[in-house]
């Protein structure tokens, strides 16, 4: 093939930037589907052994209950109605007549006590909804028990503020399911623990939610259609519901823009630019507040060894754990130039991982101590805790040994990439050499969960709604999500030596008596001593409380994104203007 003219290559450069600069596309909807953009492929089908986020399992799952995403009331789903019983400590849900398995088979109360007695309480199987559930200082669990096919009664050992709220847990197919919890492979090993990985073809899984899996190309897209024996009455208006699996949120925007996507999760970054091109795209930006989510920094507090192996430089392990090192970090970090920056103004400083919107936050106002932008005052605890400064203003412990250490965060998010160069220019600035490493989310939940030698990492954990223990896998010493200090799972090789702090154990306690406590004025002092003792000993240095944006295609019919319920949490009862036209 010859060579092109010159002025042909500047012509069609020029053409493709008019395209997706001007944003003046034809967005004509597709046949009645929707198209979102995920950054990371799935890493289980299985709902029991997930700990990431986004997943797909609130579209392929519903429980006895769900939380209006508007109001964050209690509503009915699989269970059409409850009677809560104080005097002998039971609930007793009465499901829908006729409810069914998206393969047609029907689901009765022998689903539901499966699901928990088999699952969710099984010891063997390390999920962290378990966490969830437990009661009380020796972590009992309720007592489930079905009444015919259409009655379950949970009962108590002892009192349990959040467990109705709590039945919102997917109910999974024991028709499906229990060979794989009552067998094991030739390493002693539950089924069930290898069962539903990403390999397993789609449409074998069986849900009960408005979705069920269709099709699933690894890198490229994940496609879900509607169930037909969902038990909600109209069923879902979208017929399918797409995934399109994209390297980075960059990719993501650029797909948007085009018009390649419905609905789209629009970081501070990008939102100026957007905003210009809402009316021409055809789209809208939904503002919905504050996060509930919460994005952090955290260092790894174990001191234990596997095989003799400390997880933890003993070094690094001494600076770690030293708290006033750590409360040094949280006032060497500017998180006003965070605001400014990297989220353009759409964001506040948090700090505390219950969300504002809940009844049981405690503010700064309140007492909730903070840490404002302080390098020098930073530098004045590094000292008293018996750190160095060189000539250089190079920081060393007491030993003479230079402080420096790894940061790891995902790879593709532009948000926590940008978060975690500014947090290495601040902590340099107060003598620490940070090393950057960006990492396949897979790869760095695979650190954090099984190996769990890590240094330092930047996450957030997505929001736990308006009651607290929806975290309390994150806060009970033995929960599956104390990431700075986490105990190994059942399956992974075991630790000596693994410490927990007496402060630690005190937060431990009060999510415990918390939770205990029925009477919701009572509780929200103790919640406020917790977030009090996390503030003053940082096993979580948050950073940035973003602002809630979504972008929705004007063919989207019922858009009505919520911090509290997320962008979908009305997804079967949106719907595609077939008559939209770029017209309109």
């Amino acid at each position: 093939m010859g060579r092109r003219p010159w002025w042909l290559l500047v012509l069609l450069v020029w053409c493709c930037t008019l395209i997706v600069g001007s944003c003046r596309v034809s967005v004509a909807p597709r046949a009645n589907q929707l198209v979102s953009a995920v950054t990371a492929d799935p890493k289980t089908f299985n709902y029991a052994l997930s700990q990431e986020s986004p997943n797909v399992f609130g579209y392929l799952y519903s429980g006895l209950v769900q939380e209006n995403g508007l109001t964050g009331e209690l509503e009915p789903a699989l269970a059409e109605s409850w009677q809560v019983k104080p005097e002998t400590l039971e609930i007793i849900f009465q499901l829908r007549p006729n409810l069914k398995w998206s393969d047609g088979e029907p689901l009765t109360s022998e689903d539901v006590v499966f699901t928990y007695n088999e699952v969710y309480f099984n010891p063997e199987i390390p999920t962290s909804s378990r966490d969830i559930l437990r009661i009380g200082p020796q972590g009992l669990l309720p007592t489930v028990t079905a009444q015919g096919d259409r009655q379950v009664t949970f009962k108590l050992p002892e009192p349990f503020a959040p467990l109705l709220r709590n039945t919102g847990l997917p109910i999974l197919p024991a028709h499906k399911l229990r060979s794989a919890v009552q067998e094991r492979d030739r390493n002693g090993r539950l089924k069930f623990l290898s069962l539903w990985g990403t390999d397993t073809d789609p449409r074998e899984i069986v849900g009960n939610g408005p979705f069920v899996m269709d099709r699933y190309i690894n890198n490229q897209r994940l496609i879900f259609r509607r169930n037909p024996y969902y038990w909600r009455s109209p069923l879902p208006r979208i017929e399918r519901y797409i995934w399109q699996i994209v390297e980075s949120t960059d990719t993501a925007m650029l797909q948007f823009r085009s018009g390649g996507l419905d609905v789209f999760a629009v970081t501070a970054d990008m939102f100026s630019l957007l905003k210009r091109e809402e009316t021409p795209g055809q789209f809208r930006i939904y503002n919905s507040g504050p996060s509930t989510g919460t994005v952090y920094i955290a260092f790894n507090l174990n001191r234990g060894k596997r095989n003799g192996k400390p997880l933890v430089d003993p070094v690094k392990s001494d600076w770690f754990n030293e708290v006033r090192f750590r409360q040094a970090v949280a006032y060497a970090l500017d998180r006003q130039r965070m605001i400014n920056t990297i989220y353009q103004g759409l964001g506040e400083p948090q700090h505390s991982t219950i969300a504002t919107q809940s009844p049981f936050y405690f503010s700064p106002e309140a007492g909730l101590p903070t840490y404002t932008y302080q390098p020098e005052k930073a530098k004045e605890l590094l000292q008293a805790a018996g750190f160095r400064y060189n000539a250089q203003g190079q920081l060393f412990d007491a030993k003479g040994n230079r402080v420096r250490f790894s940061l790891i965060t995902n790879a593709g998010n532009k948000i926590r990439e940008a978060l975690a160069t500014q947090i290495q220019q601040d902590l340099g600035a107060i003598g620490m050499q940070v090393d950057l490493q960006f990492l396949a989310f897979g790869t760095l939940v695979d650190r954090l969960s099984n190996s769990l030698e890590w240094e330092c990492h930047l996450l957030g954990f997505t929001g736990g709604g308006s009651e607290p223990n929806g975290s309390a896998n994150i806060w009970r010493v033995d929960g599956l999500l104390h990431s700075f200090n986490q105990q190994p799972s059942p399956n992974q090789p075991p630790l000596t030596g693994r410490v927990i702090a007496d402060w630690e154990q005190r937060i431990s306690d009060l999510y415990i008596q918390g939770a205990q406590e029925l009477d919701e004025e009572r509780r929200k002092p103790i919640y406020a001593e917790a977030q009090r003792l996390a503030q003053e000993y940082l096993p979580f240095i948050y950073l940035i409380n973003p602002l809630s944006l979504t972008a929705f295609r004007n063919h989207v019919i019922g858009a009505n994104p919520t911090a509290l319920g997320g962008a979908l949490w009305n997804l079967d009862e949106l719907r595609v203007d077939a008559a939209f036209s770029a017209d309109n």
